[in-house]
């Protein structure tokens, strides 16, 4: 369609650039892996803000949960604004940037690598100062992403990082499940939100639910409906929801449940069910029955990918929220596409 947005193109092209990353990548992910094997560090430090730090969030889980390594999100300022260096020589840093041009990033992962941090980089540009400031750079050889919404950039920052984690574990599963990705993620693409599009109609806040990497998802997701369709989404762990929040949903009120394929998909759903039953318009993407309306959902047949491919389907979704809501997904206000903090 000649008046598809960025947002959309890049959204279907999400299976072509995994299939082109792990084509491309093989070498300088297992250079990665064998170093980090050999350093064998007791922690990980992550470096990124926006979307780049679900993207590590995301791939917090994945670490601990292959690699049994704490993971530590370093907030960028320690070195851009309060110029301190931490203890990190027995650490590896992954920093994650679509630019790779944010000074904070590049200044974070230039003082990790000061301090004694193996330093692998995550980035959509070669040759860019995070390139530079790191020991090993993993290239995502996506193109160039137009739309101001990252989506294609997203979701290979995780593969990648995933791609990493099973090279680094040996983790023969992992690595399978991501090598199908692909198709996996074509199946995603095509599954079909649009029922939720007008229920949504009149609404200007709600709540997206999820635990493990799926909360890193929701917190993507949050930050979507507020980026392209100025809807205050809120993310919170299905676990946390009722310490106070729940307050405020009142009959009516929004909830999705970004349930996985994984250990925590019961406490998703029935998180999303329980909503349901007091009131909420809520939505889920698992099969466990109850009263919230159950969404279609692509398997993946691994509980580390199953969470990237629902916020695929999600980005289908929010792009065409945005343009039924009468907005442009691919120029937020007040936005462009890359921010440099300091």
């Amino acid at each position: 369609m000649t008046d598809q947005t960025h947002m959309r193109r890049e959204v279907e092209a999400i299976p072509s650039v995994v299939a082109n990353f792990l084509e491309r990548a093989g070498p300088v992910l297992d250079a990665a892996a064998a170093a980090l094997r050999e350093r064998d560090p007791t922690v990980i430090a992550t470096i990124a803000r926006g979307s780049s730090d679900h993207a590590c969030s995301y791939l917090k889980y994945a670490a601990e949960l292959t690699l049994g390594l704490p993971v530590a999100s370093i907030g960028p300022s320690i070195a851009s604004i309060y110029g301190k260096d931490l203890k990190l020589g027995r650490a590896a840093s992954i920093s994650i940037s679509q630019s790779g041009k944010s000074p904070d990033i590049v200044g974070m992962t230039q003082s990790a690598r000061r301090a004694g941090a193996l330093a692998i980089a995550i980035t959509n540009t070669e040759g860019s100062p995070l390139d530079e400031a790191a020991d090993f750079t993993i290239p995502l050889h996506a193109g160039l992403e137009q739309s101001v919404a990252a989506t294609k950039t997203f979701a290979t920052s995780i593969v990648a990082g995933l791609a990493l984690i099973s090279r680094w574990s040996g983790d023969t599963a992992l690595n399978q499940a991501i090598a199908g990705l692909p198709e996996s993620l074509d199946k995603a693409v095509a599954c079909d939100w649009s029922p939720m599009i007008g229920s949504l109609d009149g609404q200007n806040a709600l709540y997206v639910l999820g635990r493990g990497p799926g909360f890193a998802i929701a917190n993507e997701a949050a930050l979507k409906f507020k980026e392209t369709c100025g809807i205050q989404g809120e993310a919170y762990s299905a676990a946390e929801v009722m310490h106070g929040p729940v307050s405020i949903v009142t009959p009516g009120y929004p909830v999705l449940g970004l349930a996985a394929r994984d250990a925590a998909e019961s406490s998703v759903a029935d998180m999303a069910h329980k909503l349901a039953g007091q009131g909420a318009l809520a939505f889920v993407t698992s099969d466990r029955p109850g009263a919230a309306t159950q969404l279609p959902f692509a398997a993946t047949g691994h509980p580390l990918t199953d969470p990237l491919a629902l916020i695929v389907t999600f980005y289908g979704f929010v792009e065409a929220l945005a343009r039924h809501r009468g907005l442009n997904p691919d120029t937020p206000p007040m936005l462009k596409k890359v921010t440099e903090t300091l």
